[in-house]
């Protein structure tokens, strides 16, 4: 069994349908969504090393940062899955956050 190499481009396959409804999705760059999501990608990945390395609480500050972050992208992009997945993360964290400071 061999695979074929890809050689037509994705462009031109959405011209050749000619359809008003095919697009290709592109994010953003080096917008104010594109920053965020990258800082706040990074205090995602911190808190995850934090939470790795037993150092309680501070993954919970640094997962809230992250996910404080994501919402606004989501909220930026319009994006309900983001919207709601980082909302309910946030309002998880935050329970955390309150049983240890509680």
């Amino acid at each position: 069994m061999t695979i074929e190499p890809i050689k037509e481009k994705l462009d031109d396959k959405i011209s050749k349908l000619n359809s008003t409804r095919v697009y290709k999705k592109v994010t953003p760059r080096y917008d104010l969504s594109w920053y965020i999501k990258w800082v706040s990608s990074m205090f995602i990945i911190f808190a995850m090393a934090t939470a790795s390395a037993d150092m309680y609480p501070y993954n919970l500050f640094l997962q809230f940062i992250g996910l404080v972050g994501w919402l606004v992208v989501g909220m930026l992009w319009h994006d309900r899955a983001l919207i709601f997945l980082n909302a309910f993360g946030i309002a998880i964290i935050l329970t955390g956050i309150m049983n240890y400071l509680i």
